[in-house]
């Protein structure tokens, strides 16, 4: 029996659900019969679409209010307020800071910090109006605690979300609805392929050389998988965490600690 079976009929709301770490988070509470509603720039549909009895998809840009507005009105009207939300839209780029491009590090935190701030606010303010507990969840990084050369943008964008984490956990605690961030380490997806390639190019080395090196520094001697973060979300998402919030969670294999 699953631990998380309480969770079955809940609805889910995963931004960046189309693929990666988002997919696999959307992928586990389908397993505990939760209903997923799946919303990514990769989707071309602005109205919600139903593609199955545990799955809904829509477009999305997290970045533009107007988009995320009709995010927010459309599951009033579907009567498909979350229970649970779990914000995992975001992107990387790469460059020394005083060599990087201002342009690069204004996407960056459009998408990753006014992106998260724009989905929390509008689907938040829904979860609040429905006036029951629930769950928000959102997807930090370890670089949200630590500084990493040629990642300026990255790391300010998810120092940023620990920070709207902690404020949002104090402010909706009276409406018993609890706020996390997930903290990942090296996780193995297509941005992080992409990221060592970047990284690869400008310190001179190769993707190998690059993957050697972060192996080299999980204590527990692997990089990690979506399947981890994924199962922490769910964790945080679950009464198993109901006396938790405001928490930024490293899911690193030891990597940071603090």
């Amino acid at each position: 029996m699953s631990l998380f079976t309480s969770l079955e009929k809940q609805i889910v709301l995963v931004t960046g659900g189309y693929q990666g770490i988002g997919r696999q988070v959307v992928t586990t509470f389908q397993n505990e019969q939760a209903i997923v509603v799946v919303a990514d720039l990769s989707y071309q549909n602005t109205e919600l679409k139903q593609i199955s009895n545990q799955e809904y998809q829509i477009h999305l840009d997290v970045s533009d209010e107007i988009s995320v507005k009709n995010l927010a009105a459309q599951l009033k009207t579907r009567n498909l307020t979350p229970n649970i939300l779990v914000n995992v839209a975001g992107i990387s780029t790469m460059d020394y800071l005083l060599e990087s491009k201002t342009s690069d590090f204004d996407k960056t935190i459009s998408v990753n910090t006014r992106g998260t701030y724009l989905v929390t606010k509008h689907i938040v303010s829904l979860m609040v109006a429905a006036n029951r507990p629930g769950k928000v969840v959102l997807i930090a990084s370890q670089a949200g605690k630590n500084g990493y050369r040629a990642m300026s943008a990255y790391v300010a964008s998810k120092h940023a979300v620990l920070g709207l984490t902690k404020t949002l956990a104090i402010e909706v605690a009276k409406n018993q609805i609890n706020v996390n961030a997930v903290c990942p380490g090296i996780i193995e997806t297509s941005m992080k392929h992409r990221e060592r390639k970047d990284g690869a190019k400008i310190r001179g080395l190769t993707p190998d050389d690059i993957e050697k090196e972060d192996n080299s520094q999980v204590p527990l001697g692997r990089t990690g998988t979506p399947k981890d973060v994924a199962n922490v979300v769910l964790f945080l998402a679950s009464p198993l965490s109901d006396y938790m919030t405001g928490q930024g969670i490293n899911v690193t294999g030891g990597m940071t600690m603090n």
